[in-house]
């Protein structure tokens, strides 16, 4: 038996607001909005996939933290998971059109990749009620 192949999002949070990143390609999903993150590599763990995929996307190190809401079923079998994470670098969009830092009240308003539409109710009780690991 072989478990779904997960890939991670970093939902990274700086004072009080949550980095989304907007897509280049391919071209059906062009401007249309994500969590960095991607694919876990085999032998590799959630956590490590997790900042190298940041490293490659965004130009920092990001530290993290706990789990944020729960998995979800997305497109080509994969399982979506969340995972929260501060960086004290200034992210850089390598492999996306651009960066944003938005609220809590401006998330249901973003044109978010239909994979990661359904975690918005966890990323605004993230914002809202702040990080739990400290």
């Amino acid at each position: 038996m072989t478990t779904e192949p997960v890939v991670v999002g970093a939902a990274i949070v700086r004072d009080g607001r949550l980095l989304v990143a907007q897509r280049a390609y391919p071209e059906e999903l062009a401007g249309r909005w994500e969590l960095p993150g991607g694919k876990v590599e085999p032998e590799e763990t959630e956590v490590a996939a997790l900042i190298r995929e940041c490293r490659e996307e965004l130009g920092v190190d990001v530290v993290v933290g706990e789990r944020v809401g729960r998995d979800h079923a997305i497109e080509g079998g994969f399982l979506l998971r969340l995972y929260a994470a501060t960086t004290t670098g200034d992210p850089v969009a390598h492999e996306h059109q651009s960066l944003a830092w938005v609220g809590a009240a401006e998330l249901d308003t973003v044109a978010w990749l239909p994979g990661d539409r359904p975690l918005v109710p966890a990323l605004v009780a993230l914002l809202v009620g702040g990080p739990h690991s400290h």
